[in-house]
């Protein structure tokens, strides 16, 4: 079994050391080749794999995430009802700076972030939730005035509030 078929996430080096001499384990034939004498075997592909069964995840599309380790560079999350985990790094936890500290988040927390990039080939999908916060304030401003008009985005929508508030 080849290193690189022994699992979807993970580099073989490290995997392998989840394996000694004399272990039985399950494989896949991926190919038999008569004129070397050799059968190549996987691992990895008795599982599915992830990103085949990722569905229709596409770039832009807010996703929910759960966030499974903290770290200071940012966070370790995973991709809620799929097996894609992916890295958000701090500078992509929110928009303003203040913000951006990976301490503000527990393992386990779940947090919505939009899709930025996700490559099957390439096998990577990376998620923001900077990108997330500046379309939902590049929407608002849309909806409810513009840039030029001088007005703070707090103004905007404190007016949007009192408006929705008179009516009620």
């Amino acid at each position: 079994v080849h290193l690189s078929d022994l699992d979807w996430n993970r580099p073989g080096e490290q995997v392998i050391d989840d394996f000694k001499k004399g272990d039985v384990v399950r494989a896949q034939v991926l190919d038999v080749d008569v004129e070397k004498e050799r059968i190549s075997l996987g691992i990895k592909q008795l599982a599915g794999d992830p990103f085949a069964e990722a569905g229709e995840i596409k770039k832009g599309q807010i996703v929910t995430c759960e966030v499974l380790e903290v770290k200071d560079g940012g966070l370790e999350v995973k991709i809620v009802d799929t097996d894609l985990s992916t890295f958000i790094k701090r500078n992509e936890l929110a928009r303003d700076r203040a913000d951006q500290r990976p301490e503000r988040f527990a393992a386990g927390e779940k947090l919505d972030a939009r899709v930025t990039q996700f490559d099957r080939k390439a096998r990577r999908v990376t998620v923001s939730i900077k990108a997330l916060e500046v379309a939902e304030e590049k929407e608002a401003m849309a909806q409810f005035g513009s840039a030029d008009s001088g007005a703070s985005l707090g103004d905007i929508l404190g007016a949007a509030l009192k408006a929705r508030t008179d009516k009620k």
